[in-house]
């Protein structure tokens, strides 16, 4: 059986430093910019980024999106976090 979106998150989530939850919930904004810092995504350090910028960045790092420009800004999928997920190295337990 394949894991729940709420178990990717939770996954994803481990891997990057952050606590698991246990109710469902999308990423918060900081728990998005953990997830950039562990793919090494080049986040604006000037100004705190949109949730919807980093998501962008987030898809297109992942090769979810072909570009910035073309990536979706809305919450995450469950085939956009499995794809984060392989990349960040996130193992949902099933």
């Amino acid at each position: 059986m394949s894991p729940t979106v709420h178990e990717m998150r939770n996954a994803i989530r481990a891997a990057t430093g952050r606590f698991e939850r246990e109710f469902k919930a999308s990423f918060t904004k900081e728990e998005l910019q953990a997830i950039c810092e562990a793919l090494e995504v080049d986040v604006d350090e000037a100004r705190r980024p949109s949730t919807t910028r980093m998501r962008r960045l987030v898809r297109a790092q992942v090769g979810v999106a072909e570009s910035l420009e073309a990536a979706d800004d809305s919450t995450f999928r469950k085939a956009d976090l499995q794809a984060i997920s392989d990349a960040v190295g996130a193992s949902p337990e099933s």
